[in-house]
């Protein structure tokens, strides 16, 4: 039961994100998990070269920077035709397994002849910005920003509609910017926009295969805007190579001329601008059909004013259920950790909880040019049935079933039985090629962890019949792909390890920690799976489960895998997981982890870490029952750990935010506050501490 003692409309709304200057790390954004919109200190995209995101390092690259003024959603995708067809084929390298010669696609450089196939699949297909929304001048010209002046912005995170105003020409706008919860629709109401000379500018960009830029402004010969005049507004069909979407504009006193091509730019005829815009599409290209979400505007007409009162009621609905921490203590490291709580609640819900799984960055900015990672799921989304949102996961846990054919092809090709997910996607349900990704294992445990927050969240059985064919094939390739061996079932060679520096010597890397841990906890909870629904347990799942070979121990601690170089104290350390992001599985002695922890702890290269690193650490101190650890992990002061005035954990130029770090310190917290309920350990005596909620905890 969710008790009254916590205000939650106070406890949301103290986290408030005010603004008084611009700061090209802090734009924010208004969305619903499907659609986002993120926008400027003006309440809209006015500026978008103020907001960069840098092109990374190694990528082969145009250098042209993108911004984090997106507007995009989980459908929009996009590829640019090749100079020919390629062929994953082309990419493929087989290494021998046990004398089988198994196939993993490789990322191939030039000149080896493979390259321009694996330059493709990478970049293809990718995310696309759905339109640039800003303000103009009325002549159409752009703004200058030192006309923009005292500026104020605060995003009600209660209401989730953000409200800015700045002065003009003397005179006081005042801009709301809201998403529908339903539909993916824009609304803008701007007063004043006639005094203060605004009119406000749509501008349409070609797709890019940058990795880190949806937006090609270069090429406008490559695809097609087409504007037809409506009752009440204006259609807009867009097309880029065979991917097609539309929006519809509705808007009052409103004039819209096509300036130049693929721009428009409404003009207000009243003093003010009341302006709703709706994306859809009809799943042309590799756009993606959602369940959820109409192939074209069917619903009924919508204003901007009905759009922020719904947006209103739907933020308050999502605040007022779920669970709720409120923190206090004797200095202000209770108020920083519940600050991150509620705008990680916000942030998460917005860009990590829709139809697919999410990317690092959510549905502002491409890293990895919009695609998806697997092993990032769990610390996107796990945290939402710990929360008592599990639907909220359920949306995109649904895309493994539509994904399921290409796992067991993978599996199947490579010689095992089952289902092996890949790591990296769009929105073709094929893998891209790799260095690493693609012999990576620890994602393959997730869709069993992840149904099994669903079910213990809701006890539906309806949940434990719809994803039993995904449970099944999951633990059929992870009991097939595990060897018999001396002293036990082992994992590898080859794979890359959660903790990807090890790459390089994939080729006899093996058995790593954590995956030892996850392998044997998913395997048992599988078996759960079935006898739940009155089935016989496999027994070769339990065989593989109970004879994994046991972590590997050097000098007292637990390494990260069990050959040399044993532990590379840079990046990840997630041998820590194995009693962190896992409860006791039978193979980790606490007393080792301690030390282990201490270890870490001690000369780790904190500046190669990165964000989701600190909310293990803090589960794995949470575990050992060191609560005050467990803050000083959540709060650690190195700078991908650090929380932005947004919310944003800025990560490196090419990863201005990395919702991985806000899924885990939800995910962190929910352990801690259901050991405080359970033992009273879960945070530092000399807190006070008033929890609501928390049904479960992995």
């Amino acid at each position: 039961m969710i008790s009254d003692r916590i205000d939650r409309r106070a406890l949301v709304r103290r986290h408030n994100v005010t603004q008084t200057e611009f700061d090209p790390r802090t734009p924010v954004s208004v969305g619903n998990g499907e659609f986002a919109f993120t926008a400027d200190l003006t309440g809209l995209q006015t500026f978008p070269d103020f907001y960069p995101v840098a092109r990374r390092g190694h990528e082969p690259d145009r250098d042209e920077p993108g911004t984090m003024l997106g507007t995009q959603a989980q459908w929009a995708w996009h590829s640019i035709p090749g100079e020919r067809e390629y062929s994953l084929d082309e990419t493929t390298r087989r290494y021998d397994i046990d004398g089988r010669s198994v196939p993993y696609l490789e990322e191939f450089k030039p000149p080896h002849p493979g390259s321009a196939a694996t330059t493709w699949f990478r970049a293809n297909p990718h995310r696309i910005d759905l339109a640039r929304i800003g303000f103009v001048d009325d002549s159409g010209a752009g703004l200058d920003m030192t006309g923009i002046t005292a500026p104020m912005q605060t995003l009600d995170l209660f209401t989730g509609v953000l409200h800015s105003e700045f002065t003009r020409r003397d005179a006081a706008v005042a801009v709301e910017t809201a998403v529908h919860p339903d539909r993916d629709l824009l609304a803008v109401r701007v007063g004043r926009a006639r005094d203060a000379g605004l009119a406000v500018a749509i501008a349409f960009p070609y797709g890019s295969s940058d990795w880190h830029n949806a937006a090609d402004w270069s090429s406008p010969g490559a695809h097609r805007t087409v504007v037809s005049s409506v009752d009440g507004g204006w259609v807009i069909e867009r097309e880029l190579d065979g991917s097609r979407y539309r929006l519809d504009i509705r808007a009052a006193d409103v004039t819209l001329t096509l300036d130049r091509p693929h721009r428009l730019v409404l003009r207000p005829t009243g003093p003010d601008i009341d302006l709703t815009i709706e994306f859809t599409t009809d799943g042309s290209g590799d756009m993606v059909l959602l369940s959820n979400r109409a192939t074209r505007a069917d619903g009924p007409p919508v204003s901007a004013a009905e759009t922020v009162r719904i947006a209103e009621q739907h933020w308050r609905r999502f605040w007022e259920s779920g669970s709720a921490v409120a923190l206090d203590g004797p200095d202000e490291r209770a108020r920083e950790l519940e600050r991150r709580v509620v705008l990680s609640q916000f942030l998460t819900a917005v860009h990590s909880s829709g139809s697919l799984p999410p990317q690092e960055t959510g549905l502002m900015c491409n890293s990895w040019r919009g695609k998806f990672h697997l092993e990032m799921h769990w610390w996107h989304a796990a945290h939402f049935p710990m929360w008592g949102r599990p639907e909220l996961l359920r949306r995109s846990l649904d895309w493994y079933r539509q994904a399921l054919p290409l796992a067991r092809s993978t599996a199947a090709a490579q010689g095992y039985r089952g289902a092996r997910w890949p790591k990296q996607l769009g929105s073709a349900f094929r893998e891209t090629p790799s260095t690493i990704g693609v012999q990576l294992i620890w994602q393959q445990p997730h869709p069993i962890a992840l149904a099994d927050l669903v079910w213990r969240a809701t006890g539906d059985a309806g949940v434990l019949a719809d994803f039993a064919e995904i449970v099944e094939a999951t633990a059929d390739f992870m009991a097939d792909y595990a060897r018999p061996g001396e002293p036990g079932f082992t994992l590898g060679p080859p794979l890359v390890p959660a903790q990807e520096r090890y790459a390089p010597d994939r080729a006899r890397i093996s058995n790593p920690t954590f995956e030892l841990a996850y392998w044997r906890w998913a395997l048992r909870t599988a078996t759960a799976w079935r006898e739940r629904l009155g089935l016989a347990p496999e027994e070769r799942w339990a065989a593989v489960a109970d004879g994994i070979a046991a972590p590997h121990v050097r000098d007292g601690v637990y390494t990260a895998v069990d050959v040399e170089p044993f532990t590379i104290r840079e990046d990840h350390p997630s041998m820590l997981g194995a009693w962190g992001i896992l409860p006791d599985v039978g193979l980790i002695d606490p007393a080792t982890m301690r030390e282990t922890y201490r270890d870490v702890l001690g000369d780790w290269d904190w500046q190669s870490t990165w964000g989701w690193d600190y909310p293990m650490m803090a589960m794995t101190a949470a575990r050992l029952g060191e609560p005050d650890w467990a803050v000083d992990a959540l709060l650690d002061p190195t700078a991908k750990n650090t929380m932005l005035r947004n919310g944003h954990y800025y990560q490196v130029d090419s990863l201005p935010l990395y919702l991985p770090g806000n899924g885990g310190i939800l995910a962190a917290v929910a352990l801690m506050a259901r050991r405080q309920q359970e033992s009273g350990d879960g945070f530092p005596d000399a807190w006070t501490v008033e929890l609501e909620g928390f049904p479960i905890a992995l």
